[in-house]
């Protein structure tokens, strides 16, 4: 490799030469003289521009190593100590803020617009201050600063949030998110569960069901609600009349500013946040996770990224996935911990690409489904085939480069391909990290030729507080979630009703590290499920080692999967509800981790559906009714209508669905002899049919 000096040294050399030449022997005429003087500083640009590939920290063939008790680790890591902090002065979450105060000179923090407006920015300080007034006020309102304390935060990603969050760190008080997508009742569980007498909300609608709830008798311990867009009087007295201060998040601030208390800051083992996992069945589990637990997961991504991204406070990430979720929860504290900036979205997905131009991020974290819509909105602009040839020639050109370690933005392939691409995340870009659920390889090569930045691969869940492994810098393979965190070790233990053994290599996910949380809040019997006796996080997931010593996931201990956005699924439930619709005589739920969508297969009840399809006008025999398109959308209508009203969730709702006339039986092989759905024959065998359902439907 030359160095701008090596081919400087060159172009003398080169031109000494040529004169030499031109003086000893026939003199060149002057075009040619010309014309090889401008060859020579075009090596010279060439040779002092060229890219140069970034070469791993690792063997790539050995990246992870065993340890005693057949577990494994990072092969960076010389010795078997784990992780615990990055940096020696934010070993908590309120140090990690104060340190982004100090290492960015009290420069910008978090971000905002309104529409087709720039960014406005609050400063370090300012962030810090209001934290201070917030919290003083809830002293102020009789609220102790103890890891007893909960505060409930029910609000879409905002500098409000924060704030909010970084109020209860600051008075060793507990952050407890609330959010939608749990539905209403998981907020009243968790409201009671936790003992939360106050609640920091965004909106009044969301004030007036928390008032609601308390009216109804359903959560009595609710005492006070912080509001942080504007309000009603009428609203105000509503909350008076049942004992429930409503306060806006202004006044608030104001009362703690005149009643201002010093600090009460955490210890690393301190408990910081309690974040209710959705879960499959039944109530949402309360991971209880400490301030070291989330400090070392954080740091554990700074230690295994610091040879390719090292964050300065110029950086800046985009906030649009939810707050309540550890894994934004984590990328933050990688940003604050950094001096770096944070700017959050409108609130409307739909305006995010306006948000990542206006914004320009260099951090970008992600989910697959978000990736998946970007994949296929660039494949299907290839409309000719020269323009199909183009694409595909360009990203086997670039992800050429990428085997080869080089990642850039400034080839002739981004020029006229990938540029437009480029600027609509903002086109600063630095490091891409995904995460929530598995991305297809193709997507994945695809965005690593085109993005020209790193682009890394995640996997982990709430319980060891967001990741476990990672893949690292130079791995661009894809078909595998990298190597152990710095921060945990991680072993696969047998599963022998599924015939998985760790002595070939495969079997159940369990973690172990400063990162796993301290089990599920005031569910002792949860807990003892999820950890066993020597410390051990049971993740449910199945995998196996690579010969490269990287994890892949292959398969679920229980018949439970995510969906690409992240939501996990548990298809017997679904099936359960579904069943109750009259022309359903059998049903097979299917998902798959790289679809956001559920389909099914139906098998209708001969004797029912002549008469529904009757009155729908639809005659025929039993096969031809199972053929028909009006038949299949009445039977799809009436699953959704029963779904709703048992409870599904949207995510959790059949999208299409195929009509199969022969019912799943023992004698075909789909039936267990005490007629359970063998679900993997059922997967193969109806296998063209999900294909064909998935690829006319709007994913």
């Amino acid at each position: 490799m030359r160095t701008p000096s090596q081919g400087l040294h060159f172009l003398l050399l080169f031109t000494k030469m040529l004169f030499i030449f031109n003086f000893l022997f026939s003199p060149l005429p002057t075009p040619a003289l010309i014309c090889l003087l401008t060859c020579g500083v075009a090596i010279f640009l060439w040779l002092i521009n060229r890219p140069h590939p970034v070469h791993p920290v690792v063997d790539l063939n050995h990246q992870s190593v065993g340890i005693e008790g057949g577990a494994r680790k990072n092969a960076r890591q010389k010795s078997n100590e784990l992780l615990s902090y990055y940096f020696s002065d934010a070993k908590t979450m309120y140090e990690v803020f104060k340190r982004g105060l100090a290492v960015s000179d009290n420069g910008p923090c978090l971000g905002y617009r309104k529409p087709n407006q720039p960014y406005r920015w609050l400063s370090y300080k300012q962030v810090s201050d209001r934290a201070e007034y917030l919290g003083s006020c809830l002293l102020y309102k009789g609220y102790k600063p103890s890891q007893d304390q909960f505060v409930g935060i029910f609000a879409q990603n905002r500098p409000e949030w924060i704030i909010s969050e970084l109020a209860c760190y600051t008075y060793s008080m507990v952050a407890v998110p609330l959010y939608d997508t749990l539905g209403a009742e998981a907020v009243i569980y968790i409201i009671n569960k936790a003992d939360i007498a106050m609640v920091i909300c965004d909106t009044p609608k969301k004030a007036a069901d928390l008032l609601e709830n308390v009216e109804k008798g359903l959560t009595p311990g609710l005492k006070l609600i912080i509001l942080m867009n504007p309000f009603e009087d009428d609203l105000k007295q509503r909350g008076e009349k049942i004992g429930v201060e409503l306060l806006s998040f202004w006044d608030a601030e104001n009362i703690g500013k005149e009643n201002f208390r010093k600090p009460v800051p955490p210890e690393p083992e301190d408990l910081g946040i309690v974040c209710f996992t959705s879960g499959t069945t039944g109530d949402p589990k309360g991971a209880m996770l400490t301030h070291q637990n989330v400090v070392s997961n954080a740091s554990a991504f700074l230690k295994c990224v610091e040879e390719s991204f090292a964050p300065t406070p110029e950086d800046v990430s985009i906030s649009y996935l939810p707050l309540a979720h550890m894994f934004e929860r984590v990328v933050q504290i990688v940003v604050y911990s950094c001096g770096a900036r944070v700017g959050f979205f409108q609130g409307d997905i739909r305006l995010l690409p306006d948000d990542m131009k206006t914004l320009k991020p260099t951090l970008f974290p992600v989910v697959p489904r978000l990736l998946n819509r970007i994949y296929d909105k660039v494949q299907n602009s290839a409309k000719t085939p020269l323009k199909k040839f183009l694409l595909k020639m360009a990203i086997s050109s670039k992800f050429g480069e990428v085997k080869r370690g080089i990642i850039r933005r400034d080839s002739l392939w981004d020029k006229l391909i990938f540029r437009k691409i480029q600027e609509n995340l903002g086109g600063k870009v630095r490091i891409m990290v995904t995460g929530a659920a598995p991305i297809s390889s193709p997507v994945l090569e695809f965005l690593r030729a085109a993005l020209g930045c790193p682009v890394f691969e995640a996997y982990g869940q709430t319980e060891c507080t967001a990741g476990c492994t990672f893949t690292l810098p130079g791995d661009w393979k894809p078909g595998h979630v990298g190597v152990p965190l710095a921060c945990n070790h991680v072993k696969l233990e047998d599963v022998p009703d599924m015939n998985y053994f760790s002595v070939n290599g495969e079997g159940e996910i369990c973690i172990k590290g400063v990162n796993v949380f301290k089990g599920y809040l005031k569910d002792p019997e949860k807990t003892a499920e999820a950890l066993d006796k020597d410390g051990w996080l049971h993740t449910g997931d199945i995998g196996r080692w690579l010969p490269n010593g990287t994890l892949k996931i292959t398969d679920r201990k229980k018949n439970i999967f995510k969906l690409a956005q992240g939501e996990y699924i548990a298809p017997e439930k679904i099936e359960n509800v579904y069943s109750r619709s009259a022309p359903v005589q059998q049903i097979f739920v299917h998902g798959e981790s790289l679809r956001s969508s559920l389909v099914a297969v139906v098998v209708p009840d001969s004797e029912v559906l002549p008469t529904f399809a009757a009155k729908l006008g639809v005659k025929g025999s039993f096969e031809e009714l199972c053929q028909n398109q009006v038949i299949k959308q009445a039977i799809l209508e009436d699953l959704q209508k029963i779904g709703k009203e048992g409870g599904l969730k949207s995510f959790e709702q059949v999208k299409s669905i195929y009509l199969h006339s022969e019912p799943f039986s023992i004698e075909n092989g789909l039936l267990t002899p005490t007629l359970k759905a063998k679900r993997g024959e059922l997967s193969k065998y109806f296998q063209t049919q999900i294909n064909s359902l998935y690829e006319n439907m709007q994913d």
